[in-house]
């Protein structure tokens, strides 16, 4: 007998459009499972239903059945299903209560009534698991959002469920503790159902694809077949294309007598955001304008393709009198009005680019540069002076373009760096001969 199963669900959130609309499925005990699809298909609801969650917490019209173990949801509240499901939302913050991590990690063990002598062995058992025992006795407060992460998964853990439901759970993670947290979920016994806009990992290790469309399942298939599937229907979910669209080998430049890069190495290939980070006057920007073909190097090897370099200041892009010119001058204006729709700037494009606001002449050169379809894109500080919404937006936009081309990103914004980057560069002293 299957451990979930799902039968013609359907939900509606109080006073909204129905989310779910007739999904049927079932998953199997150990069986790893992904879960794609947009924003607002009905992923983070499904995972929600599976949790009891919805009905019983989330208001809204509900119908169909799900079944867990045997034990319909409708019968039981959330807190009957510990044991059976855990859930790792994508914000961790809002799942801590803890002040001291070990304490966290135990909470829903003494919750739940294990026996006392259970208890702490689970809770090394877990941190263990995720690499965080390090952590077991600092202050959650403390922690950033990647280490809350993999405690809040150490949590689920712990209860040893037979499911474990996970939404965006690399959302705030590095790549490197990225691939570690698919690592430790891929040697998981239980079975996993991961919702994630990132699919490259959980797809490489998964069994079974998902991909949810305005609430429907549109397709439920094994990894190999739905890898064909996305080719055709999807093909911006599939892992990154890896051809390289710029390389940097032991490149050297000096600005007159003044020697900035010594040996300073760095690729990009298609499909990838990087993070180019390091200390003030390491050399990453002119490393950057060396990527995008503004500066020659004076030494080293220099390959990349087309090109577009955005610069602190998106004011200085700025030559036409409206801003549909802005954008067509280095394309045509079919593609220009698509790249104004896209940065949500459809209506301003008989506007003149000195009278937006500044959010919106940041999204007017990033719409052109956008438009000119380049092999790589260069940000210089994209999110300096930027409100934490705009961020989101920005971050959200990079990684949905992302499959297009290689985007290479200069920034001191670390926490936003590991939010939005494949990859973390950091350019240090030794490439640099200043510092």
């Amino acid at each position: 007998m299957a451990l979930a199963v799902i039968d013609d669900l359907r939900f509606a959130y109080t006073g909204s459009a129905p989310v779910l609309d007739g999904v049927s499925l079932s998953i199997d005990d150990g069986e790893h499972v992904v879960l794609l699809g947009p924003s607002a298909s009905g992923k983070s609801t499904l995972l929600r239903a599976l949790a009891g969650l919805v009905p019983h917490f989330h208001g809204g019209t509900f119908a169909g059945r799900v079944v867990l173990a045997g034990r319909d949801t409708r019968e039981l509240q959330p807190a009957e299903l510990v044991g059976t499901v855990a859930s790792v939302f994508q914000d961790p913050e809002d799942q801590v209560v803890m002040s001291r991590v070990a304490n966290e990690v135990a909470f829903g063990l003494e919750n739940t009534g294990t026996p006392p002598a259970e208890i702490w062995p689970r809770v090394e058992e877990a941190l263990a698991l995720v690499g965080a025992e390090h952590l077991a006795d600092r202050p959650s407060s403390e922690l950033s959002g990647g280490e809350l992460q993999r405690v809040c998964l150490a949590s689920a853990l712990a209860l040893r469920p037979r499911l474990l439901l996970l939404d965006e759970p690399s959302s705030q993670l590095d790549p490197e503790a990225a691939e570690h947290f698919f690592d430790v979920i891929r040697d998981l016994p239980c079975a996993v159902l991961v919702a994630e806009q990132r699919p490259a990992r959980p797809l490489a290790r998964a069994d079974r694809v998902l991909f949810m469309d305005e609430g429907l399942l549109v397709l439920d298939a094994p990894r190999d077949e739905a890898l064909a599937w996305l080719a055709v229907h999807r093909p911006l979910y599939l892992p990154h294309r890896p051809d390289l669209v710029c390389r940097l080998r032991n490149v050297r430049f000096s600005y007159g007598d003044r020697p900035v890069l010594e040996d300073a190495s760095l690729e990009v290939r298609r499909g990838e955001v990087v993070a180019l980070t390091g200390p003030n006057g390491v050399g990453k920007t002119t490393l950057a304008k060396i990527a995008a073909g503004l500066l020659d190097a004076d030494a080293g090897e220099v390959v990349h393709g087309p090109a577009a370099f955005l610069t602190q200041d998106p004011g200085r892009h700025l030559v036409t009198e409206r801003v549909l010119d802005e954008v067509a001058l280095g394309s045509d204006e079919q593609r220009a009005r698509l790249a104004l729709a896209q940065l949500g700037l459809a209506e301003q494009a008989d506007r003149h680019p000195r009278d937006l606001s500044a959010g919106e002449r940041e999204r007017l050169v990033l719409a052109a540069v956008l438009a000119r379809e380049p092999d790589l894109l260069v940000l210089d500080e994209p999110t300096r002076g930027v409100d934490p919404e705009r961020k989101a937006e920005l971050a959200a936009l990079l990684r949905s373009e992302a499959p297009r081309r290689g985007t290479l990103v200069v920034t001191h914004d670390l926490p936003w760096a590991a939010e939005v980057a494949d990859r973390i560069v950091e350019l240090d002293v030794r490439e640099s001969v200043h510092a």
